[in-house]
């Protein structure tokens, strides 16, 4: 019993002594591990680094924020102050899917019930319920997803509905842009910027890449400024934390010479020309010659710099990039040269039809000519055979020397990127000849505008321009409008009087051959044109009746001239009428608006500011709305007006249709001819969701005239140039 006792005391003697050794083990190992955990944590304290790395950088890196303040970039507006090129903030919409995104609050970042987003998200964005439930249900799983062109270019508005709603995963990025709220709008000189990519700040910016938005880049890009902060992990800025601000500062802005009334009905005409005759290309200017302001000015093929539509075709920039043969235009530059040189004699005559210069046989535009007449047809007639005899009388020097002062082969220095000089070919007799009636000169638009003001100036040339005045952020004048004089006078005020008459006998029905572009009871002087294009391939010149540049230069008034209308259309491919018919189309009814608005100052009167009509019955608003020279149509089947799409005070074009909003229900207007910025005013007053495709007036609409709407609706819209 004994040893059996003895047995078992020994057995749990070592059992004890096992277990001894043991924890005395643990707490040698648990020491040793502490001791280690505060060395590495004095080690980290002392050295602050660790795996190679600055833990106090790291740590600062986490909790400093360092924010880009973005800077405006400059408005252009018009000579009138309305803006037709601003800085614009829009928004893309995305969602996160990945379900490991979770914040540091343990909250998720991913959308988590599908159906009920997409049924909110279709409140505001122009997509049913069922297709956005397919973007968020993609065929195979990704991190987020985007919405297509519905969920791009959202507005403040529509963002800040959106996160009022408090959606899981739903996120936005800005995306920078320019705003062109009037589309096709003297598209290649008021130009186009861009988002660009800076390597060194790591940001996007706008840059101008095109016209007066390219030119004058430096001018209206701003400077961003910037903030550092100390943030906590919710990302709020600690208390007592240092803070570095820089404020950004906005661009400048600039107003232009352009008139947007005159502007908008420039580009009217013009598509109605495009449209009816589709001519290769075509260009007009509307000019105050007396100072040298561009009022208007625009080309075709052109683009819309909003959507970018027709880009792609119209990318040059007629007016200055490309250079041509002006035909008889031109002779308004001989025959100043000719009469100031005392080399004009308007009483002798000459045999028309036909000349011979070394061997070539140059003839008149009616081949037969019109027998002996006097060298004082020779203009009105466009004859010219007349005008290579008026350039042997003048002499080749004495010609040379007037091309000179007029500035011919030279850049004009107008503020469009890409400008050409253009050429003289006067190396024999016979390329002296030709250039008599602009044949054989190429010359550039602004050249040939900027060669017309000296009509108004008694010989004097101005330069055109386009930019009125400059202003900085707080509209304060840095640089206003000076005249800008080229060189010295080509030619007296004596012959810029006789010029003007030969002009004016150009409308006479008997002799002259711009019998189309009178106009009864308005003082106007014209000159006519018809160039031959030159055959790049096969040399000479181009046959066929439609293979020619056809122009019309009018002044006004015409003894005293301070506006000028120039217009040139190239190959028209639908030639169904006659050219001057194709011209005056465009020319009269914009000199007849030129005329119109030079007698009411042509400025003030094409801009109002909008009254206040909220609570006036609709009758009572409708005459205060006329009074100013507003159109006026009401959405809403009651009287009492609730709210207007233009705020009170802001300027408009006076003319311009504006919506405001009644009291009762609302149907369905017919937006048949209604402007894109029509049907804006239609969705903001009210909350209707517009699907907007392709450019230019209504002609389509999704819903029927009558049809009860309400916030939310959706209604399809088919535009059309």
């Amino acid at each position: 019993m004994k040893k059996h006792f003895s047995k078992i005391s020994n057995s749990n003697s070592k059992a004890h002594g096992y277990r001894f050794t043991v924890g005395r083990f643990l707490e040698v190992a648990v020491a040793l591990v502490f001791l280690v955990f505060i060395g590495r944590f004095l080690y980290i304290g002392i050295s602050k680094t660790i795996n190679g790395q600055n833990l106090t950088a790291k740590t600062e890196q986490l909790y400093m924020r360092n924010q880009v303040l973005k800077a405006n970039r400059g408005t252009i507006y018009d000579r009138n102050g309305l803006a037709v090129a601003q800085d614009s903030h829009l928004y893309t919409i995305y969602a996160i899917l990945d379900k490991s995104s979770i914040n540091y609050k343990n909250q998720p970042e991913y959308v988590v019930n599908k159906t009920k987003t997409a049924n909110k998200l279709a409140q505001v964005l122009p997509l049913k319920t069922s297709e956005i439930l397919k973007y968020l249900n993609p065929a195979r799983p990704v991190f987020q997803v985007q919405f297509g062109t519905a969920g791009s270019n959202l507005s403040k508005k529509q963002k800040d509905k959106i996160e009022k709603m408090n959606l899981p995963g739903i996120k936005f990025f800005e995306t920078q842009s320019r705003l062109y709220p009037n589309g096709n709008f003297a598209s290649h000189i008021i130009g186009m910027a861009s988002p660009v990519y800076d390597k060194k700040t790591k940001q996007q910016n706008l840059e101008g890449t095109m016209g007066l938005e390219a030119w004058y880049d430096d001018v209206l890009t701003g400077k961003n400024g910037y903030q550092v902060s100390a943030v906590d992990a919710s990302n709020f800025q600690t208390p007592n934390s240092t803070h570095t601000y820089k404020a950004p500062v906005d661009g400048n802005n600039i107003y232009l010479t352009i008139d947007s009334q005159l502007q908008e009905y420039l580009e009217s005409r013009l598509s109605y020309v495009q449209n009816a005759y589709n001519p290769v290309s075509m260009t007009a200017v509307v000019e105050d010659i007396k100072t040298g302001k561009v009022l208007a000015a625009s080309q075709r093929p052109t683009f819309n710099p909003q959507t970018k539509k027709g880009l792609k075709n119209s990318y040059r920039d007629i007016l200055v990039q490309d250079t041509y043969e002006p035909g008889s235009v031109f002779k308004v530059l001989t025959l100043s040269s000719s009469v100031n040189s005392g080399n004009y004699h308007p009483n002798q005559y000459y045999n028309s039809g036909s000349v011979s210069v070394n061997g070539s046989v140059i003839h008149d535009w009616q081949p037969h000519g019109w027998g002996s007449i006097p060298f004082s047809q020779a203009f009105p007639r466009s004859s010219n055979t007349g005008f290579v005899h008026i350039e042997q009388q003048m002499g080749a020097k004495t010609w040379k020397k007037y091309l000179k002062k007029f500035h011919i082969g030279e850049k004009t220095g107008v503020t469009l990127p890409g400008e050409q000089p253009g050429t003289i070919a006067f190396n024999s007799p016979i390329d002296q000849a030709v250039t008599s009636f602009g044949q054989g000169v190429d010359v550039n638009v602004m050249q040939m505008m900027q060669a017309f003001s000296s009509l108004a100036n008694d010989g004097q040339m101005v330069k055109p321009q386009f930019v009125e005045k400059i202003t900085d952020a707080n509209n304060h004048t840095i640089t206003g409008y000076q005249i800008k004089n080229v060189g010295q006078p080509v030619y007296t005020k004596k012959t810029a009087a006789t010029v003007l008459e030969n002009m004016r006998r150009v409308l006479n029905k008997r002799i002259g051959t711009g019998a189309a572009y009178q106009m009864k009871g308005q003082s106007i002087a014209v000159k006519t044109g018809t160039a031959q294009i030159a055959n790049l391939k096969g040399g000479g010149y181009l046959k066929g009746n439609n293979n020619y540049i056809f122009s019309v230069v009018g002044v006004t008034p015409a003894k005293h001239p301070r506006y000028c209308i120039y217009i040139t259309v190239k190959q028209p491919r639908k030639m169904s009428k006659p050219a001057e018919v194709i011209l005056s189309s465009i020319f009269k009814p914009m000199m007849n608006r030129v005329i119109l608005m030079s007698k009411n100052g042509l400025s003030s009167s094409t801009l109002v500011k909008t009254p206040n009509l909220k609570g006036l019955n609709y009758k009572e608003a409708k005459k205060v709305a006329q009074r100013v020279g507003l159109r006026l149509a009401k959405i809403g089947t009651g009287d009492k007006i609730t709210a207007q799409s233009y705020s009170a005070g802001q300027k408009q074009q006076s003319g311009k249709l504006m919506l405001v909003r009644t009291s009762g229900s609302i149907k369905c207007p017919d937006m048949k001819g209604w402007s894109i910025d029509e049907l804006h005013q239609f969705a903001d007053l009210t909350g209707v969701k517009l699907r907007i495709k392709g450019t230019g007036i209504v002609f389509k609409q999704g819903l029927a005239t009558g049809e009860p709407v309400k916030s939310g609706t959706k209604i399809k819209i088919q535009l059309k140039e």
